[in-house]
């Protein structure tokens, strides 16, 4: 005998809900509580499970479809012996079950049963509700033990519940514990499109004819690169200025007396220096283990743009050199980057300067395993009150972006203002 399946009302405000994903087909042998569906209702993704186990003899619903709650969306056969209405959960094994059968009871097997009292009713709803409540938490061994949310949000951040430990109770896996997973991930276990898997691309030739370009080394890398940190970080931008009018007055005034001195020179040490204030941005994050390893050495990357792409090499210990010690470097080591030599390895924070083509400001993805990037803009004479008057200054913008999850948005003002305030006052920097 066949029972209807019908779609449950999964929320209070949801009258109508969308199959995202159908897990079964026509003609499928099922298990009691085996998912069936998975639907979006009210903004939330549940699953629909069977109410009993047997055979699905019809589906009416397709992926895309929207069904009111409470409609019919398949036909199930139940097994042979099995009644064609929802089967209530067996109970626990610790509970004493009924003994030997009455004599005359065989007999009597074909007889009409007894319709249950209305008290016997509410006692069997209740026990039914109070299993279904509990089974979650008393799922066998090797069972993910999940709520909709979680293995929703384990889809869309392409996390594979079952390598996961939970830490709910009795091994609950839950959202945290997805969101840690993502955070665990590596270049090493990177597919190519961070977490999530990125959809085949349509047939652009349909549209007119195109020209297929293969991406350089330095693109692959730094595509995968970029990939692993815009999925495994939570970022947000400080914006902020810095008046480097005497900076720049002062820069002039040391030409012909040294290295060439260029401004991301002063901003490399002013950086040096905050970062020892706040050793945080000079860390990374192991949320495997549940530490944040703070690094006692300034290693700053400078991004380089060359020929063949993006670079970023790494000069050491920054925080031991002088304006000037820094600025042949960095000449030397922007060289090294356009020959291929230089090296990029052990950076602790990075700085990009992109004053020297335009724009007013940017946000720039933090380079994996870092915690923070600092972005520099085209300075530009704005009008500053200063003084009790309107005064023509040199002012330049600044971008931080950094990771959510070591840095506070108060810490991140303090630390772009700490740099702005050495780059206004440049005689703070020994060089």
């Amino acid at each position: 005998m066949a029972s209807e399946l019908k779609i449950p009302r999964l929320s209070e405000n949801a009258d109508v809900v969308s199959v995202t994903e159908i897990h079964v087909k026509e003609g499928d042998s099922i298990e009691q509580d085996q998912i069936l569906l998975v639907v979006n209702a009210d903004k939330s993704t549940a699953d629909v499970r069977a109410p009993q186990a047997g055979k699905l003899s019809k589906l009416l619903v397709r992926v895309g479809d929207e069904v009111k709650v409470g409609a019919v969306y398949a036909h199930l056969e139940s097994n042979a012996g099995e009644a064609s209405s929802p089967v209530a959960a067996s109970p626990p094994a610790s509970e004493p079950t009924a003994s030997v059968a009455p004599a005359g009871a065989q007999q009597r097997k074909n007889d009409a049963v007894e319709e249950p009292s209305p008290s016997d009713v509410r006692a069997i709803k209740a026990d039914v509700a109070a299993h279904a409540a509990t089974a979650l938490l008393e799922a066998p061994p090797g069972t993910i033990v999940a709520s909709p949310a979680t293995r929703w949000l384990a889809r869309k951040l392409g996390i594979d519940l079952t390598s996961l430990r939970g830490t709910g109770p009795r091994g609950r896996i839950t959202e945290d514990d997805v969101k840690n997973a993502v955070g665990r991930s590596s270049p090493a276990n990177w597919s190519g499109a961070g977490a999530v898997a990125t959809p085949a691309l349509p047939d652009f030739e349909k549209f007119g004819p195109v020209v297929r370009e293969p991406l350089s080394a330095v693109r692959k890398l730094t595509a995968r690169q970029m990939s692993v940190a815009w999925s495994n970080i939570p970022h947000v931008t400080q914006f902020d200025t810095a008046d480097i009018t005497e900076l720049e007055a002062f820069r002039k005034s040391r030409e012909g007396k040294g290295p060439k001195v260029t401004v991301t020179a002063f901003v490399m040490k002013a950086c040096a220096s905050a970062l020892k204030q706040f050793p945080h941005f000079n860390s990374s994050l192991d949320l495997a283990s549940g530490h944040l390893i703070l690094k006692q050495y300034v290693h700053l990357g400078v991004a380089v743009d060359t020929k063949g792409g993006l670079l970023v090499p790494v000069i050491k210990d920054v925080d031991k050199k002088g304006v000037n010690e820094i600025a042949q470097e960095l000449n030397d080591t922007a060289e090294k980057a356009r020959n291929g030599k230089a090296d990029m390895k052990g950076g602790t924070f990075t700085i990009t300067n992109l004053g020297g083509i335009g724009g007013t400001g940017f946000t720039p993805i933090v380079n994996w395993p870092e915690v923070a990037i600092l972005g520099l803009s085209r300075s530009r004479m704005e009008p500053v009150w200063k003084d009790g008057q309107w005064v023509p200054r040199l002012m330049m913008p600044l971008s931080l972006s950094y990771d959510h999850r070591v840095i506070d948005g108060a810490d991140a003002a303090r630390f772009t203002r700490r740099i702005a305030e050495m780059l206004e006052n440049p005689w703070l920097m020994t060089l």
